[in-house]
């Protein structure tokens, strides 16, 4: 009963008579009012709790079975009805611990329970003060990601950083229209998604995690983009690869192959122990193919008003990192190590401000997002 607390408990075999049965505790109908049925059936006597003759037997549904889908709904009712007895110092039924230890015990074996996913549609819409006829937005994209976060699936997480540098992309399209452009770090593959919209000549994502890119070949596959075979990626207009990449193993001759002009990454500054490794591969990644790299000088908050009109000049690829500083100390650590290899970091947050493409998205706290653009010192 997805939208209530009914439930009824399910009895395969008839036990022995000496034994207890929660076959009784038929149509709890709110956690008091089963609890209440769980306390008669606890203080009668073992023959009355046996179904009665020619009573109907319950069956499990089949999605139940192993601990399926709806075990975490089942978990939920016995761990509600079991406090509430408690609680109430009333005996509770061995039976009902026991089923209670099944269902935890089914989720912990099922990695597809463990790592459950949900789907959202994540719809960005053109704000309603904005002149329309300036090619108005419109793009839904569908994403399977992690219910789980506190268990380490933090790679199928939708983050903030993601959400804010998919609106810098879409407010900017001229930016990445015919731009090769390359993913650190992409998870459930969004900024792919809105890359692809406007226009991108190539869409690179890219992920350490095994898991992680699984679930965004699934979401490529789910908005018509992902093809595996590169011959027909060549040749599709929907031009995303996923593809597997460890930043500690990362070397020169595995990003030789991938052309780019712009490196995108979207909270991958996190890990103080990861921020070498990341800093290593900008700095591959950022040479371009030849070695070559673009001569910038410490960059102002107010040349990126020519960069986004397409009136600058680059001669190298650029990087747009988008970050919340959740830790001072490690922002610090990367701001170090990027100027210790040569990497000019600017903070163009505030002259670069997309616009607000997801007005109901309430959970969404833009202002928490920082947008740094990374370049090549000569």
């Amino acid at each position: 009963q997805p939208h209530g607390w009914g439930v009824a408990c399910i009895t395969p075999t008839p036990p022995p008579k000496s034994a207890a049965n929660p076959s009784q505790l038929r149509g709890f109908h709110g956690c008091r009012g089963g609890c209440r049925g769980l306390r008669r059936a606890a203080a009668a006597p073992p023959q009355a709790r046996l179904p009665r003759p020619g009573a109907p037997r319950l069956r499990p549904h089949p999605r139940q079975v192993g601990g399926g889908p709806d075990c975490t709904y089942v978990k939920t009712i016995l761990k509600k009805v079991i406090a509430e007895a408690e609680l109430s110092s009333d005996i509770v039924i061995d039976e009902l611990y026991e089923e209670f230890g099944r269902c935890m015990s089914s989720r912990a074996n099922n990695p597809e329970l463990s790592l459950a996913k949900i789907y959202k549609e994540i719809s960005f819409l053109s704000p309603a003060y904005e002149n329309v006829s300036s090619n108005p937005v419109s793009l839904v994209a569908r994403l399977l990601c992690s219910t789980n976060m506190l268990e380490g699936d933090t790679g199928c997480c939708l983050w903030p950083s993601s959400l804010f540098l998919s609106e810098f992309i879409l407010s900017f399209p001229e930016l990445f229209a015919k731009k090769c452009c390359f993913e650190l770090g992409s998870g459930v593959g969004l900024v792919g998604v809105c890359l692809n919209h406007v226009g991108a000549s190539k869409v690179i994502l890219t992920d350490g995690d095994a898991s992680t890119l699984t679930n965004m070949k699934a979401n490529m596959e789910m908005n018509n983009l992902h093809i595996e075979d590169s011959q027909l990626v060549k040749e599709s207009k929907n031009k995303v690869e996923c593809k597997y990449l460890s930043w500690e193993e990362a070397c020169e001759s595995d990003l030789r192959d991938y052309q780019r002009d712009i490196v995108l990454g979207a909270d991958i500054i996190y890990n103080p122990s990861c921020v070498p490794h990341l800093v290593r591969v900008l700095c591959m990644l950022l040479r371009g193919d030849d070695g070559r790299h673009e001569s910038v000088n410490a960059a102002t908050n107010g040349e990126i008003g020519d960069e986004v009109s397409g009136t600058t000049a680059t001669g190298g690829p650029v990087a747009y990192i988008a970050t919340v500083i959740r830790n001072a100390d490690t922002f610090n650590c990367f701001a170090k190590a990027a100027a210790d290899a040569k990497l000019s970091v600017v903070n163009i947050t505030s002259s670069a401000a997309p616009s607000s493409f997801l007005p109901y998205m309430i959970s969404y706290d833009r202002s928490s997002v920082q947008l740094l653009k990374i370049t090549l010192l000569s």
